[in-house]
């Protein structure tokens, strides 16, 4: 991705679809990728605002409303004066306290049980209920007992591919300028990014040995305030100033990087594409834009629509299956092509809305069917039969063995 994009001269993950397909609907894919953007992204950054704005009511009592409002107009100031040198800067920052603090959490529930042993024997059986109302008994610890695999499987999927497709990660990688930097950045991200995962992703399972049956039957039902509860529940002042600060520096940088991204598509892929404006104006409206997004979001974080969980792997689902066989495509298939490219995208943002709203929730026996898994398959399918139908449209030669040639090891 990062030599293409600097042979295309791309800024964006829709300005690199325009360029990498370079054909007649290229303006069209741009346009299609923004409006994807625009959509999934609110529904990933609600789930960034409510899980902190619970947070920081469990552990400083402050309001619901007063907590995420700060964290918004915090995060849009700098975003908006800084713009993406100012959010990697504080991106650096932000990712050693967020990799501290998972560390940090997942030692919690043995410290406060009294070390490992104690804390695997409250949880290897317990009477907690799980969210039919039944005793979890050794559900904890037995894969698939309280979720079904193609749960399982969904929303790992969803969060996973989320990584692979989501303009907010890729677009971190378009800042290295040299190769020993993207060498660096290529051996440690996984590293961190796989240890703040472990970390954080048992969390759920390991409050348990920290809570009450009532507490547990509460949490259940309202998992999003997990980490809050675990926070006031360890009750240590210098442990939950630290964890709400890591927690706060994970949520801003996210939120950070969507906002910027939202701006840029908003005014560079729709806006400018269609009606194209000078120079000058592409900053300042690019800022107004993310000003109007974060209103919105604020909105939305009062009213959300579903659980943190949720969200999220709704969020990663439209992504995954919207871009990844467009992005796959444009970086390893010479044959890939401009329609097969749209086509995908259409395929894989209806594919989920219509699965989800259609038949997930309507049927009991789809419920534990994550969207991204049919919308996932259907896109990449779609991108595959339309590429080999209309092979004609495919870039001219020079413009392939241009971005195919071997990377320059300076």
């Amino acid at each position: 991705m990062r030599n293409q994009t600097a042979l295309l001269g791309s800024y964006t993950i829709p300005d690199y679809f325009h360029l990498r397909y370079k054909s007649s609907l290229s303006k069209s894919i741009r346009v299609l990728s923004a409006v994807i953007i625009l959509f999934a992204t609110l529904w990933y950054m609600v789930g960034i605002t409510k899980g902190l704005g619970h947070v920081l009511t469990a552990v400083l009592d402050v309001p619901y409303a007063w907590g995420t409002a700060l964290m918004i107009i915090i995060t849009g100031a700098y975003t908006i004066w800084g713009g993406m040198y100012g959010v990697l800067w504080t991106d650096a920052v932000q990712g050693i306290m967020m990799f501290a603090v998972a560390v940090i959490l997942v030692m919690l529930p043995f410290i406060h049980a009294g070390g490992a042993a104690e804390l695997m024997s409250r949880i290897e059986w317990t009477a907690h209920p799980d969210r039919f109302g039944q005793p979890m008994g050794n559900g904890l610890v037995t894969f698939g007992q309280l979720v079904s695999f193609f749960y399982i499987l969904g929303i790992g999927l969803a969060v996973g591919m989320k990584q692979i497709a989501e303009p907010r990660c890729l677009i971190r990688f378009y800042s290295i300028d040299n190769a020993r930097s993207m060498k660096f950045a290529m051996i440690w991200t996984p590293v961190f990014l796989g240890i703040s995962l472990i970390c954080v992703m048992g969390l759920g399972a390991l409050v348990h040995g920290m809570a009450t049956e009532q507490e547990a039957a509460y949490l259940v039902r309202h998992t999003d305030e997990v980490v809050g509860f675990m926070l006031a529940k360890f009750d240590d002042p210098w442990i939950s100033g630290i964890c709400v600060a890591g927690l706060f520096a994970a949520g801003m940088s996210s939120l950070a990087a969507v906002l910027l991204i939202v701006g840029t598509a908003f005014i560079q892929d729709i806006w400018h594409v269609s009606r194209p404006m000078e120079k000058g104006r592409l900053v300042p409206r690019t800022r107004w834009t993310i000003f109007g997004y974060s209103v919105l979001l604020y909105v939305f974080t009062l009213y959300p629509p579903a659980g943190i969980v949720e969200l999220t792997a709704f969020s990663g689902a439209v992504f995954a299956a919207s871009f990844f066989p467009a992005i796959f495509g444009g970086l390893y298939l010479r044959w890939g092509t401009d329609t097969g490219a749209l086509a995908s995208m259409l395929a894989g943002i209806l594919s989920c809305v219509v699965w989800r709203f259609a038949f997930r929730f309507r049927f009991p026996e789809l419920q534990d069917v994550h969207e991204v898994i049919p919308a996932f398959i259907v896109s990449v399918l779609v991108y595959l039969l339309v590429s080999k139908i209309t092979a004609p449209r495919c870039p001219d030669q020079r413009h392939l063995d241009r971005l195919f040639a071997p990377p320059d090891p300076a």
